[in-house]
């Protein structure tokens, strides 16, 4: 049989494990924000960067009330930005006429008037001409229908605003953009 001892891992190990552990530690606050700021910077040169000795630690409270400056100058430089929340179509029914109506009349009686013999076929040429007339009058109002387009926008300030276009627009919910005179643009 074979005894097993207990071996005391050795310093090397412990100095390994304690280290994972603080770095851990460390990542974990800085993902959490209980870190306040970071000193790094990325893809800059030592050249460029001043020395320890140059480098002045700015106090806290300077530095969230400088950040909070940025945010108050950020939303009014920026009072008509917002998103595209939706885009709708809207299908305005046209105006039937005159136009439409005898149109309709004249080929539906034509129409009827093929039908059966007598008075079957006057009656069928009168429903003929009312139905006819009906239709064209329908064909007219959609013939002269018209499309616009309401696009909504969720404004960062939290109100939304609502703009009509006539055309079909190339924005999409989820962009960003900004209001300029009245009109919708790129942000």
């Amino acid at each position: 049989m074979e005894t097993q001892t207990n071996a005391v891992p050795s310093s090397l190990m412990w100095v390994a494990g304690v280290a994972i552990i603080l770095f851990s530690a460390a990542g974990i606050g800085a993902i959490m924000g209980w870190i306040p700021t970071s000193m790094g910077q990325s893809g800059s040169s030592s050249a460029a960067s001043p020395s320890v000795a140059e480098k002045a630690p700015v106090p806290v409270q300077r530095q969230v009330t400088e950040q909070r400056h940025s945010n108050v100058q950020a939303a009014v430089r920026c009072s008509q930005c917002g998103v595209i929340e939706s885009t709708r179509e809207i299908v305005s029914k046209g105006e039937g006429g005159a136009m439409g109506v005898v149109g309709g009349a004249v080929v539906g009686g034509l129409l009827g008037n093929q039908v059966g013999g007598g008075r079957g076929k006057d009656l069928a040429t009168i429903a003929g001409a009312i139905g006819g007339g009906y239709a064209g009058n329908e064909i007219e109002k959609r013939n002269n229908s018209t499309k616009s387009y309401e696009v909504t926008i969720r404004m960062d300030d939290g109100s939304s605003r609502t703009f009509n276009a006539g055309s079909a627009s190339s924005w999409r919910s989820g962009d960003h953009v900004k209001i300029v005179d009245g009109a919708i643009r790129s942000n």
